[in-house]
């Protein structure tokens, strides 16, 4: 059978770094607080006139540097972002046309936080049903520009950034021996819109703000996140022992330790890139798979299981081997 393999993988963070103590003199908020609260160090924020589409293209070409290819391989691109630079056309198209591509197709996918884990489902599905042989997959958001700087328990949260990966069809066995895409596990439930959501849009004729109900999101995310990944789990025909690597939607540090807890996986198998990046939405998964690739936590033939739960809410899961 054909599987999704991972070819490349790649990712970008803009140059101006934000630390903790920078919040302190905009808000009622410490280094101390911000911690203790999500276990965020830092994040990087956008410059002036710098988009989404310009991170993302970076990510973009990190990933076919590290593919060792270039965009006359790619037959089409996926970006999952809630911050696209206009309402449209796209901001895949951008990347496409940035990258100098004059074929295949590109299109966005939106669910929030949990967008790269759609995305990257979508990608499998169209290189298994023949569609696509390569997919350029893309997570890249700029969510410092819906940030409302007076609401002490979101701004200190989020961050901007990118990633990047690219799957590729080869031929499998069927097994869970395989490499690439084994399972994928996707939810979503509108009626928990109001605790995680951005009160503004084209419809409403205003940009909005983001707004979040903490509390209840850490309530539904260690509960739905650590039974996705079980699911998927289960449908690769694989237990959570033989789980190398959990990478997980980088968006609370105590969300990540329950859900792991949960899995029954030792932190010791998680990677972690919150304190450095914060919370990136869709832009998180990719960036912290691309940074355990460079670390050398992530190495060929391990399972990695990412999962991810954003506002919707919608959430889900993929296992793949490296």
């Amino acid at each position: 059978m054909t599987r999704a393999q991972i070819r490349g993988v790649g990712h970008y963070l803009p140059e101006r770094v934000v630390e903790n103590a920078e919040f302190e003199s905009i808000v009622d908020t410490s280094d101390e607080w911000i911690r203790s609260r999500s276990g965020i160090e830092r994040r990087h924020f956008v410059a002036d006139g710098e988009t989404t589409s310009d991170l993302a293209t970076r990510a973009a070409k990190a990933a076919l540097a590290d593919a060792g290819l270039d965009t006359s391989d790619i037959d089409a691109i996926i970006v999952a972002t809630s911050t696209a630079d206009l309402t449209f056309p796209s901001a895949a198209t951008m990347v496409q046309n940035q990258l100098g591509m004059r074929h295949g197709f590109a299109f966005d996918m939106q669910a929030v936080c949990a967008g790269f884990v759609f995305a990257l489902s979508t990608a499998n599905a169209m290189i298994v049903s023949g569609q696509a042989r390569r997919v350029l997959v893309i997570g890249a958001e700029t969510f410092s520009r819906i940030m409302d700087w007076t609401d002490r328990t979101t701004c200190v949260l989020f961050g901007d950034g990118a990633g990047a990966l690219i799957l590729e069809a080869a031929e499998g066995t069927g097994t869970p021996d395989d490499r690439g895409i084994l399972s994928s596990d996707l939810h979503s439930d509108g009626q928990y819109r109001d605790i995680l959501y951005v009160d503004g849009g084209v419809s409403t004729q205003s940009t909005g703000h983001l707004r979040m109900q903490g509390k209840e999101v850490f309530r539904h995310a260690i509960e739905k996140l650590a039974e996705t990944a079980h699911v998927s789990l289960d449908r690769a025909g694989l237990a959570p022992s033989d789980v190398d690597w959990i990478v997980p939607h980088q968006a609370n540090l105590r969300i990540i330790r329950g859900t792991a807890q949960r899995m029954g996986v030792g932190m010791d198998r998680v990677i972690l890139t919150v304190q450095d990046h914060g919370n990136t939405s869709a832009a998180s998964i990719p960036l912290a798979l691309s940074v355990g690739k460079a670390r050398g936590q992530i190495q060929p033939g391990q399972i990695v299981v990412t999962e991810a739960i954003g506002g919707g809410l919608a959430w889900g899961s993929v296992v793949l081997r490296w």
